[in-house]
């Protein structure tokens, strides 16, 4: 929480020295400067030590700011200000404000769900297809597969080998297999403690997760038989990975995961790599 001793005024003449106040520009004054720098707004300036103080950890996820009157003091600033700093962080979906609530606003922690809509709004506009996704996921998954390897708690291939012995067969059996083994995919990201893998494996999870429920929709209504022989190949890769796991390979799990994901593209690409981004979301 916030400490006696950071008490100090956050105003633009305090933090923001160096710049001209009265005109909101400075200038950048190091070798070739002369460009002209934006005085940063005392809100932006509050926004900027509560988000700091969020990403430290002083503030976690769930909790409440401080009433109003005692961040006006610690920051020296008005109400004005300090809602205009609550409104900033709320665009970023740091804080959830509840209208008329007398708890103020409260931390909330985003997931990469928050940058997954934008970052699949930028691909459709790109007109990336699916083929250019399963590109980026063929990089990330195998070395995922081989930090788990290395890096991985039992507690993780636990996870792992209930999702390959409970969840993944019973979707099977009621038709929503596409949508368990997309989640497979992400858990074995998400479990690599990666926090960058597991960022890209997030923002690429909704695409990846419709098109895969797409295409076992057509392949079960097409060829039942075909469709169960090539569900039975998948588990056997993923037992085969999670064996690898437990056994510490890292160049063993990569590898094999290597081999798997050019076989799923086959299976789950081939004939549609001119899909578009924005036919999948539509």
């Amino acid at each position: 929480m916030i400490s006696e001793q950071e008490a100090v005024p956050v105003t633009d003449e305090v933090l923001a020295t160096g710049f001209d106040v009265r005109s909101g520009v400075g200038f950048d004054t190091r070798a070739g400067g002369g460009r002209a720098i934006r005085t940063p707004k005392t809100a932006e300036l509050v926004a900027r030590k509560l988000r700091r103080m969020i990403v430290d950890g002083e503030l976690k996820d769930g909790d409440h700011l401080p009433h109003e009157a005692s961040l006006m003091e610690h920051f020296s600033v008005s109400r004005p200000t300090l809602r205009e700093a609550v409104r900033v962080l709320e665009a970023e979906r740091l804080v959830e404000v509840r209208r008329g609530s007398r708890s103020g606003a409260r931390i909330c922690v985003p997931g990469p769900e928050v940058v997954a809509r934008p970052a699949s709004l930028l691909l459709e506009l790109a007109g990336a297809t699916v083929a250019d996704v399963y590109v980026a996921r063929e990089a990330v998954e195998p070395a995922a597969a081989r930090l788990l390897a290395e890096n991985g708690s039992e507690e993780a291939f636990d996870e792992l080998e209930r999702l390959v012995d409970e969840t993944i067969p019973s979707s099977f059996a009621d038709g929503t297999f596409g949508q368990a083994a997309a989640m497979f995919h992400l858990r074995m990201v998400q479990l690599a403690g990666n926090s960058s893998l597991s960022l890209i494996a997030g923002m690429l999870h909704e695409i990846y997760e419709r098109h895969t429920m797409n295409v076992t929709r057509e392949s079960m209504q097409r060829d039942a038989e075909k469709y169960e022989d090539h569900y039975k190949v998948f588990v056997r890769s993923q037992r085969k990975l999670i064996r690898l796991l437990r056994a510490r390979d890292g160049e063993g799990a990569f590898t094999h995961w290597q081999k798997h994901m050019a076989a799923a593209r086959e299976l789950v690409v081939g004939g549609r790599e001119d899909v578009e981004v924005r036919d999948i979301l539509d």
